[in-house]
């Protein structure tokens, strides 16, 4: 059997597995060790990820149950990244609130973010119905552990048996939706089943019936409308730094098995799962944007930011096949892909911001918190500024190159009343992003205490904030990438396609 396309998630699992055994042995004094042993790990595992990556080969194992390609390789340097950021940020927050071991760093936050991450990898290289369950499974057993770290705060542990119970019920709907596409192929290979519903021989109704549950199952994960009920009340009652674990790679994650399931396994009943994803975003961008007016704990409007971007993301899946051509497939999944990575970095400095600002004792989870920022730090302010741009898509910032490239592949399918319907909701999510801007600069501050972080956070949050605008400029290198991508690791479904078309 070949390693080889699974050295990545090999190494992580070892690392993890050492770190926790050391974090047992070292002092609380000296625990600060797991905290640095963990960014080496997710380096080791972005280096091994890197190195195939150039190689831009497609490589199957396990029989046929993980592969190694282009796209799976680029979003897991994006989740390994987007996992180290979370780290940093968090990295002060956990000593001061004393989240585990008695005010030291905990090692439990470090190990189940890595197991966490081991459980996304394997979610993003699964061509399995077996390896993406298994995979779903142990990124969301490390993340419901994660927000309900906080033991005795009551509102962390409603939020953890909410996420429990909801996570539970979003991965019967997707494991019954497998089911009955095993059923109805006889295979849980994904490629295997792209082959059997190309074939002709398997009666489309049952195919349909298990759309419906895994469709709705990926809704769950991704949290949008009207399977969304979970997500503002887990990112306001989680700790700030497991909402930063669960808002941003995790989603990353989920456009994977999106790609899996629905593309490179489900591509010939394109004009089905298409009809149901137009609806979930069409809801998403009015509810997720109408709602998130009336928030005044910024958790909670980043929460409902959220569905509406996520429905964003869904625009761009929904309109890679028109009728039974293809010739817009990468384009509109890459322009997915490249909304999604840019997302996940523009809310990881948004809530990074909500950390500097936090201190112990004080969550700065309130929009009214944001008062008089520019006064207290003009810098942090101009990067709170530059990320709250991005999310509500105003040039250069990359959240309006984001949403353009979604917007033309939209048109390019003939969606134009989706594409009308894209731009007045986002005109609708400028306001409560710009509200945040107008606290910060024209209202006096309800906080005059000097802002305490870490060297490493501060220095971390100023790229963040910087890369936003940086790549707005200068998108063409990473656009590319997401196309180059999605165009090697899908080339098999858009081949079966058009043997349907000829």
């Amino acid at each position: 059997m070949n390693l080889i396309p699974a050295y990545p998630e090999i190494f992580l699992l070892i690392a993890t597995s050492a770190i926790l055994l050391i974090d047992m042995f070292v002092s609380d004094a000296k625990r600060n060790i797991t905290y640095v042993l963990s960014l080496v790990a997710l380096a080791g595992a972005a280096a091994l990820s890197f190195y195939s990556f150039e190689a831009g080969a497609v490589t199957y194992t396990f029989n046929n149950m993980f592969v190694s390609d282009p796209m799976s390789h680029l979003l897991k340097l994006f989740t390994y990244l987007g996992t180290a950021i979370t780290l940093v940020y968090s990295r002060q927050y956990i000593v001061s609130r004393g989240m585990a071991n008695g005010g030291a760093l905990g090692g439990e936050f470090y190990s189940l973010s890595l197991f966490s991450v081991l459980g996304q990898m394997v979610m993003i290289s699964g061509t399995s119905f077996l390896s993406i369950y298994l995979g779903l499974e142990l990124m969301s057993l490390a993340l419901y552990a994660l927000v309900a770290l906080r033991r005795n705060d009551a509102v962390s542990t409603e939020a953890a048996m909410k996420y429990f119970i909801l996570g539970a019920l979003s991965s019967g709907f997707l494991l019954y939706g497998m089911s009955m596409l095993y059923g109805a192929t006889g295979s849980l290979d994904v490629n295997a089943v792209a082959k059997a519903a190309v074939s002709g021989t398997i009666k489309p109704t049952v195919l349909v019936f298990g759309i419906v549950f895994v469709v709705a199952g990926l809704a769950f994960k991704l949290g949008v409308v009207p399977f969304h009920m979970w997500v503002p009340d887990v990112y306001h009652g989680a700790p700030t730094p497991v909402t930063l674990l669960l808002g941003a790679a995790p989603k990353l994650a989920t456009f994977a098995i999106c790609v899996r399931l629905l593309v490179e396994g489900l591509l010939p009943l394109a004009i089905d799962w298409q009809q149901m994803l137009t609806v979930l975003a069409v809801l998403s961008l009015i509810i997720g944007n109408v709602t998130a007016i009336a928030q005044s704990n910024l958790k909670r409007m980043l929460a409902y930011s959220t569905i509406s971007h996520m429905g964003f993301v869904l625009l761009g899946l929904l309109s890679g096949v028109v009728g039974q051509s293809s010739n817009g497939a990468v384009g509109a999944y890459g322009s997915a892909l490249f909304y999604s990575i840019t997302y996940v970095l523009t809310t990881l400095g948004s809530f990074g911001v909500i950390i500097l600002l936090s201190r112990s004792g004080f969550e700065a989870d309130k929009l009214e918190d944001l008062k008089g920022l520019n006064q207290r730090s003009p810098w942090y302010a101009f990067v709170m500024l530059m990320l709250m741009f991005s999310l509500a898509g105003v040039p250069p910032m990359v959240g309006f190159y984001a949403k353009l490239t979604v917007l033309q592949a939209v048109l390019n399918a003939g969606q134009v009343w989706l594409a009308i319907l894209a731009v007045m909701a986002s005109l609708v999510g400028g306001f409560y992003y710009l509200r945040v801007v107008k606290l910060m600069y024209f209202d006096a501050p309800v906080d005059n205490s000097p802002i305490v972080a870490s060297g490493d956070l501060r220095f971390t949050l100023t790229l963040n904030g910087i890369a936003m605008l940086a790549l707005g400029i200068v998108p063409g290198g990473l656009m590319a990438a997401c196309e180059t991508a999605i165009g090697q690791s899908i080339g098999h479904a858009l081949k079966n396609l058009a043997s349907i078309a000829a």
